[in-house]
């Protein structure tokens, strides 16, 4: 395709700009094919504020890291198949497979592949900050019958994941109750307080969301530095630690699926690529809550350019303290209960002479949890409802009451933890199992259609003559980071399941591939139905619909005084 300039037909559409002084863009004829300009009917209202998203942003670290402080040892899925071979994948799973030094290459890719998926979404939402989020992306800039396919993935995988933090909450308050008979009652509090949240409306979500994630914070951060203390002596019985389990047992392990050290350990490094591939899923949905958000442009931007720092902070480092507290081998390590007791920190804690913290920090892990479970309601309502909005789901998913509130779509999703009731029954937990192997894939093949949408979006600026670095949000380091993006979510989906070649299981073998036909059959199918073919790059439309900087984004008031300055650098 030329990348020559495209020169607008004046006399065939009327030409808006988003911008003043921004180039003349192609906009879309009058069509409801295109639903474009269905902003008339984004009826949700604008109450998170800047600090709301930056901590809906932490949200996305969720139990998917709390829960690595789980030292649940994750059995290969071919060797067991309960419900935690899938989610409990923490740290401490990935430093038995892998060894210190495989999970923290993992960590480091896969954080790359996060961080670019994140970058490409949050640029598109400073252009757009517009409800449907990126599978209307996808419909509006690679091609109609894409968004039609990747929107029932993007959809099952947050929805499901309402269920999956439910159930890990239940299983976190064991440390202090561990009579099954309640586990019933437990979750069905955790489901009715998570539901009631929501319906209250998006002000209390933001607020809880605020509370939680403060705690989220400080237990993270807790961590990180006792570990660090601890490992350099500090702690009551002053044994230093440093890299001894690096040396011994070593720095590499592997699952044993071969004879040969070498590739053993290799196959140990893939496998806890795929485990970190969930823990970092998540944290692209901060763009989902554009549409309700206070200044979106600049406070969305705000929010992805810091989520860097946290991946370095609590995933990286976390990783690296991790590895050096206990060895991969380590016999509690691989005899965990799916609660506190048994976290790699709680092991080094106890044996350093601390007998105060497991309590604590099983309650800080618990309030993750059920804040997880509390922003995925929260996103895959508002995923209905965008989907909705924008012509991807029935019209009345997108009823609002007089305060902005999509009550139907809330009241929908809020059915999705009733699921977590699955895990009360044996039998139905394997169920339940499958739908969480399915949506970890689902969450890969998101993260690939949204660096794909990005690279067609960039080539439509390019093509069209707009200067990406006009939005609010632009990355230097695009199209790269969306390329490899592409590249790398490809592999996540290739080796996802794995292990099965080596262990044959039918079940495992779906679980693990099953996505992939069913996606191109839904692209392929929905291509054949609505006869559309790709939006050729000067056909892309930036414009139709999508409100301009003035309407969205009143001007920067600069900070006061010193306490507004902190505020302002924290939030």
């Amino acid at each position: 395709m030329s990348a020559e300039k495209f020169e607008p037909d004046t006399n065939s559409y009327n030409n808006k700009s988003l911008e003043k002084g921004a180039p003349e863009q192609y906009v879309a004829p009058t069509d409801d094919r295109y639903r474009f300009s269905q902003s008339d009917l984004d009826r949700v209202q604008r109450r998170l504020k800047q600090r709301h998203v930056q901590m809906i942003a932490v949200s996305a670290i969720g139990s998917c890291f709390s829960l690595q402080l789980n030292p649940n040892h994750i059995h290969q899925r071919a060797d067991r198949g309960d419900y935690w071979n899938r989610f409990v994948l923490g740290s401490g799973s990935a430093l038995h497979k892998a060894g210190p030094l495989g999970a923290l290459l993992a960590y480091l890719l896969v954080g790359t592949v996060a961080y670019s998926s994140l970058c490409s979404i949050g640029e598109m939402t400073a252009l757009a900050p517009i409800s449907g989020t990126f599978p209307h992306f996808a419909a509006r800039w690679v091609q109609p019958s894409f968004g039609a396919a990747v929107s029932p993935f993007f959809f099952f995988w947050v929805s499901i994941s309402i269920p999956v933090e439910i159930t890990a909450a239940t299983i976190l308050i064991t440390f202090w109750d561990d009579n099954h008979k309640h586990q019933a009652g437990y979750t069905a509090v955790l489901c009715f307080l998570v539901c009631l949240i929501n319906v209250f409306g998006v002000r209390y979500f933001g607020e809880s969301e605020f509370v939680f994630s403060i705690i989220k914070l400080t237990l993270i951060t807790g961590l990180i530095l006792c570990g660090l203390i601890i490992d350099l002596g500090g702690g009551p019985t002053h044994h230093r630690l440093g890299f001894t389990y690096w040396k011994h047992p070593g720095a590499l392990n592997g699952p044993g699926l071969v004879k040969s050290k070498g590739t053993d350990h290799f196959l140990g490094w893939l496998s806890v690529l795929v485990q970190a591939g969930f823990s970092f899923q998540g944290m692209e949905l901060v763009a989902i809550a554009a549409s309700e958000t206070e200044n979106p442009r600049r406070n969305i931007s705000k929010a992805v350019r810091r989520v860097f720092w946290r991946i370095a902070i609590f995933y990286i480092l976390g990783i690296i303290i991790t590895g050096m507290l206990v060895p991969f081998d380590d016999p509690d390590l691989l005899n965990g209960n799916g609660t506190a007791s048994q976290s790699p920190y709680v092991i080094a804690i106890r044996r350093a002479g601390i007998h105060t913290l497991p309590s604590i920090i099983n309650a800080a892990i618990f309030t993750s949890a059920f804040s997880a479970g509390n922003s995925f309601l929260f996103c895959s309502s508002r995923v209905l409802y965008g989907l909705s909005v924008r012509g991807q789901a029935p019209s009345f998913f997108s009823y609002c009451t007089k305060g902005g509130l999509p009550i139907v779509a809330v009241l929908t999703c809020c059915s999705f933890s009733l699921l977590s009731f699955m895990n009360v029954s044996s039998n139905a937990a394997k169920v339940f199992n499958w739908f969480v192997n399915l949506s970890t894939s689902a969450g890969f093949f998101s993260w690939w259609a949204i660096n794909l949408t990005y690279i067609r979006f960039w080539r439509g600026h390019k093509v069209q003559g707009r200067d990406l670095k006009e939005l609010a949000y632009n990355n230097p380091l695009q199209p790269g980071l969306a390329i490899w993006g592409v590249f790398w979510t490809s592999v996540f989906i290739l080796v996802d399941g794995y292990q099965v070649f080596f262990k044959w299981n039918t079940q495992d073998f779906l679980t693990g591939y099953i996505n992939i036909p069913i996606f191109f059959a839904l692209w392929i199918g929905w291509t054949i139905y609505m006869r559309q073919p790709f939006w050729r790059a000067h056909e892309m439309d930036f414009v139709t619909g999508i409100p301009t900087i003035e309407e969205t984004d009143a001007p920067e008031v600069p900070p006061r005084n010193l306490s507004e300055k902190i505020f302002n650098a924290i939030f």
